[in-house]
């Protein structure tokens, strides 16, 4: 498989040097190269076959960040996916909102920006395999796994690992079976539970999901999910009372 991408950066070291790490790169493929966003944007709209874009974040007219929005509008962001290039960590958020693929920070060593190109074949590869027109990190027909947006990498989450998870925000806590600590993935708690509605998680409180074989013992309002106890609210009481009678 060939990634057809794109450079753009309005420093024409750093565009250059971007440049000749995606033809140092056997399965990328350079479409073209742009100083400035408008310019680039314009080749998006002409080049339907694009896939990838190494963006800098900080430009004049228009940003990365500004032109990665535009990107969401178009119906694309499944398709054309960004990789932020900037020499401003402070900028890290914001790509995640965006929902990048990765955050390259300046200066970037041809293993670091190698790292990041294998992060976008591992996903065009997986979007290739699961063809099926729904939105990223898809669950897999099987339902045993699904996909995740952690540190700015696709990872692997095996569902029959899951214990229960935790809802902060805009944010979503996973506890797993023998992990310590928990991962922290930029989603709600609502999309999470579409996820998994068919694959035996339970909804008992506005802030939590737990996995039905995880439960370890119940009461009238609590449940125990390894050394946790979780109440249960009344809006997710009769829920949790039919839960209860099929486990009885």
């Amino acid at each position: 498989m060939k990634i057809n991408c794109i450079a753009v950066d309005d420093e024409p070291m750093a565009l250059k040097l971007v440049s000749s790490y995606i033809e140092q790169t056997p399965f990328l493929k350079l479409a073209g190269t742009f100083a400035n966003a408008i310019d680039a944007l314009r080749a998006i709209h002409e080049q339907s076959e694009l896939q990838l874009i190494f963006l800098d974040i900080r430009m004049a007219d228009l940003s990365g960040v500004e032109l990665a929005r535009i990107i969401e509008q178009t119906g694309r962001k499944k398709t054309l996916r960004i990789i932020f290039t900037t020499a401003y960590d402070q900028y890290a958020l914001e790509g995640f909102k965006v929902d990048a693929l990765d955050y390259l920070l300046k200066p970037f060593s041809f293993v670091d920006f190698t790292k990041a190109a294998t992060k976008a074949y591992d996903y065009f590869v997986l979007l290739e395999n699961n063809n099926t027109g729904s939105d990223l990190s898809p669950v897999e027909n099987k339902k045993n796994y699904i996909y995740l947006k952690v540190d700015y990498q696709l990872v692997k989450i095996h569902i029959n690992e899951i214990l229960y998870i935790e809802g902060l925000k805009d944010y979503v806590k996973i506890f797993l079976k023998n992990q310590d600590k928990p991962l922290l993935t930029l989603m709600s708690l609502k999309s999470l539970e579409e996820k998994l509605s068919s694959a035996g998680f339970l909804r008992i409180h506005r802030s939590f999901i737990v996995a039905g074989s995880a439960i370890k013992s119940v009461t009238k309002n609590t449940l125990q999910v390894g050394d946790t106890t979780i109440q249960v609210t009344e809006q997710y009481k009769d829920a949790f009372t039919a839960f209860i009678k099929e486990w009885r």
